[in-house]
């Protein structure tokens, strides 16, 4: 399903997977051992139901990568029957998350090329959001292959709520033709100055690639121009929305 270019990665929960071997730890290590015990399907009395919608898709002019930004709602839980039997016991929860992912056309098939999940906001059914405990989903601390189903990275960014900033968008504001400004990203307290807030969240590739990207052009303007546009959009550029 993913992209055989050796740049792809997956980002979730304040990591990153790189390439084929690492997306693979993430969804098969994690969670299909986890959630269905390396089942390629569903087992009896496990719910997971993880809706995409609201999505914004825009195509560069080549016709070979594309960026969306999807919106999820994910339903989750265990039903009583299997309380005893599946690792999560008997427990139910909601998630919402957001997507900022590119794709890349190979051999003529769209592929998942640089996948990033934001999985914002958790909450138990019966107490709700306003409860939620803090850090739900504990962030991973080790990096593969300490942890053998871990990440080649652990980022900086980290957000779960009651953290409210915004992720950042892939394309300009769709009427003044602007950047989103970074202050209008970030969530201070009530009634503080938006100085005191957390920095804004990124979408930035990594240094590596950012570094390769700027290289491929030999004007020096064009260079920093193009590492200007990686480092804050993610390599987005004369895209159009389809």
């Amino acid at each position: 399903m993913f992209s055989n270019h050796p740049d792809a990665y997956v980002e979730f929960l304040g990591s990153r997977y790189r390439r084929k071997e690492g997306i693979r730890r993430l969804y098969i290590g994690r969670f299909q051992n986890n959630f269905v015990k390396g089942r390629n399907g569903p087992v009896y009395g496990f719910l997971l139901d993880h809706p995409m919608m609201q999505e914004i898709v825009d195509v560069d002019p080549s016709g070979t990568r594309a960026w969306a930004r999807i919106r999820a709602l994910m339903s989750a839980g265990t039903h009583q029957s299997i309380q005893e039997e599946h690792p999560r016991g008997h427990a139910q929860w909601w998630e919402g998350g957001l997507y900022e992912n590119e794709y890349i056309k190979e051999d003529g098939v769209w592929k998942p090329f640089r996948y990033r999940y934001f999985p914002f906001w958790h909450a138990d059914f019966d107490r709700g959001w306003s409860h939620t405990k803090k850090n739900y989903i504990p962030w991973p601390t080790k990096t593969f292959p300490e942890d053998p189903v871990g990440p080649d990275e652990l980022l900086e960014q980290q957000m779960l709520w009651p953290d409210t900033r915004v992720i950042p968008f892939h394309y300009p504001h769709p009427v003044t033709g602007e950047k989103i400004k970074d202050d209008d990203l970030r969530a201070p307290k009530y009634g503080q100055d938006v100085s005191t807030a957390l920095p804004p969240l990124t979408l930035a590739l990594p240094k590596d690639q950012q570094e390769a990207l700027a290289k491929e052009n030999t004007s020096p303007v064009e260079n920093a121009a193009v590492a200007d546009a990686v480092k804050s959009n993610g390599e987005i550029a004369g895209a159009a929305q389809a």
